[in-house]
């Protein structure tokens, strides 16, 4: 008997990606997997809810694929993730397409859920997902193949007023460090080279375990791993990067020189609203430390425009922040008012116009800080990882750049590569966010 064909729709961040990674490898065992969703009878949404642009982008792929049960041979949909975490019965209720609703996790019981609606056709709604599990196990890897993200934690203890985060997946619980570096070294086993290490707050890893800060514990664990070439580190709170911490990036020749700290203000005024842990005198002592410690020091940030109560005087001292820093990348979102938070009640709510105003104001300052970084590459040699092949170029990344958000390196086809492989690459040349360069050596 042929097996049914099932399709997946990831949406959001990489940690939502790690989900469906996990959703995949339960339903390999029982039906075919497909990556066109016209042949799938079986589709999968695992939705984003995190803002109003994510959950669009949700909802319209869910209609999307609901008229797949009409146009193609879809006999199933299934929505899970955070937004059906957030509205649950809600959303069913204005989306009748939906047949079975999981909620962030809640998908241990899933082929038993759609063989079952197969038969009866009774819809399925689940939200249980209880926020002292952390969902482990075997992967299908939806990255290229010699990359990929961990999970070390999951949830969060931050509660910023805009972020309904921990709403969502709950209070910050850590991963065991034998897991995950049982976990990396499964998938170095199958060719991965860079892992890339993801949780809403990275640097509180472990003190809900172990009673202290273990990052730098887990990195040294992880850099036991020989076939492992790159530890790339995201979402590192700055109020919470160590002293320790900066000097096993400095000397660890595994840990990329590259950080990703969401700072989302610089104003005092606006940090303290936001609820933030930190002030500004403190993001700027640890960026002043990491430049002076770790040679060619990547440092990538996001930032939030329009909160409510941001003065001209604010959003002033953020554009001068961007002017006189120079971070390497940077991401600017608008303000998203979301219900159930506490900055959605807030008085001094900010124009839409406005926010958009601001945002266009901040990236056109970054786009010519970007062009100065990337100019100064012209010369230097850096290690790539090739990632794609193009007609003309392969397509890579160096160490200071992660993949999807950062820029990319074009090199020049010289020579014969695989896909995967590290190389050291001469720039000849820079764009806005992205290099061009040539092979001088293949490395591994």
């Amino acid at each position: 008997m042929a097996k049914y064909k099932v399709g997946i729709i990831s949406l959001g961040c990489d940690k939502n990606r790690i989900d469906t990674e996990i959703i995949l490898a339960k339903l390999k065992h029982s039906y075919e997997i497909t990556n066109n969703p016209k042949e799938a009878e079986i589709i999968i949404v695992n939705t984003c809810g995190f803002i109003e642009s994510s959950k669009q982008e949700s909802i319209d792929t869910i209609l999307e694929m609901a008229d797949f049960k009409t146009k193609y041979n879809c006999k199933v949909l299934v929505a899970t993730g955070c937004l059906t975490q957030r509205y649950g019965k809600e959303l069913m209720d204005i989306m009748p397409e939906i047949d079975i609703l999981l909620g962030v996790n809640d998908y241990t019981n899933l082929i038993e859920h759609i063989d079952k609606f197969l038969v009866d056709k009774e819809k399925v709604i689940k939200c249980e997902y209880q926020n002292e599990t952390i969902n482990e196990g075997e992967r299908i890897i939806t990255t290229e193949g010699h990359s990929a993200y961990i999970r070390i934690a999951e949830g969060c203890n931050n509660f910023c007023t805009y972020c309904i985060i921990p709403k969502i997946r709950g209070k910050f619980r850590s991963r065991k460090i034998e897991n995950i570096v049982k976990e990396a070294k499964s998938l170095c086993e199958s060719g991965v080279k860079e892992i890339i290490l993801v949780a809403q707050d990275t640097t509180k890893y472990g003190e809900d375990l172990y009673g202290e800060k273990s990052l730098v514990k887990l990195i040294r664990e992880l850099s036991h791993i020989e076939s492992l070439k790159w530890i790339r580190i995201l979402y590192c709170y700055p109020e919470e990067i160590t002293d320790e911490m900066i000097e096993e990036i400095a000397t660890n020749e595994k840990v990329c020189n590259y950080l990703d700290i969401p700072i989302q203000h610089i104003s005092n005024n606006i940090l303290s609203k936001m609820a933030r842990k930190t002030n500004k005198e403190s993001i700027l002592n640890v960026i002043d430390k990491m430049r002076r410690r770790i040679k060619d020091m990547t440092l990538r940030t996001s930032l939030i425009v329009g909160f409510p109560g941001e003065t001209e005087e604010d959003f002033e001292e953020l554009k001068d922040f961007v002017t006189e820093y120079k971070l390497d990348n940077l991401g600017v979102f608008t303000y998203s008012r979301e219900e159930d938070t506490p900055a959605a009640k807030m008085d001094n709510q900010i124009d839409e116009k406005i926010k958009k105003k601001r945002q266009k104001e901040i990236m056109s300052i970054q786009k010519e800080v970007s062009k100065e970084i990337k100019k100064e590459s012209i010369g230097k040699s850096y290690e790539v990882i090739i990632d794609k092949e193009s007609e003309d170029y392969y397509i890579g990344r160096g160490r200071a750049m992660a993949p999807d958000i950062d820029g990319l390196v074009y090199i020049n086809k010289t020579i014969k590569l695989e896909l995967g492989t590290i190389v050291m690459v001469k720039i000849k040349e820079a764009l806005e966010y992205d290099l061009i360069g040539v092979v001088e050596d293949e490395l591994s």
